[in-house]
């Protein structure tokens, strides 16, 4: 009887649609602010966004959420990753517009982001 528990349990968690899961919450307590305010670090996370240089494992965890989170106006992502997005698109937007540049060309080359979160952006007084 335990043993078909068990299978079940297994079979249901197999079967759970991916999509309904959180995103991983282990990179949560990066430094944000210490990244932004090196330009090595940001710049090593901006070629790994680009594809033009090496990784981190928070890089690579990034690279592969970012087209979903657009996506999906970041509905799988906590309250603190949601916190940080604001604050590296702040800074970007009005510190550094050429690597904004470039990750919005890859990113969203044709605007459709950009559209569709300029609203919100707005009202937390980004203008991207």
């Amino acid at each position: 009887m335990k043993i078909a528990i068990v299978f079940l349990a297994v079979v249901a968690i197999a079967l759970a649609r991916p999509d309904d899961k959180m995103y991983t919450t282990k990179y949560d307590n990066i430094d944000v602010d210490g990244i932004l305010a090196s330009n090595r670090l940001l710049n090593n996370y901006v070629n790994c966004l680009m594809d033009k240089g090496p990784c981190s494992p928070e890089g690579k965890e990034l690279k592969s959420l970012l087209p979903d989170a657009l996506e999906s106006e970041c509905k799988k992502c906590s309250e603190k990753q949601k916190a940080a997005s604001e604050k590296v698109i702040r800074f970007l937007v009005n510190e550094r517009p050429e690597l904004w540049n470039k990750l919005a060309g890859k990113y969203d080359p044709e605007g459709v982001y950009k559209k569709k979160y300029e609203n919100q952006a707005k009202a937390s007084g980004i203008n991207v």
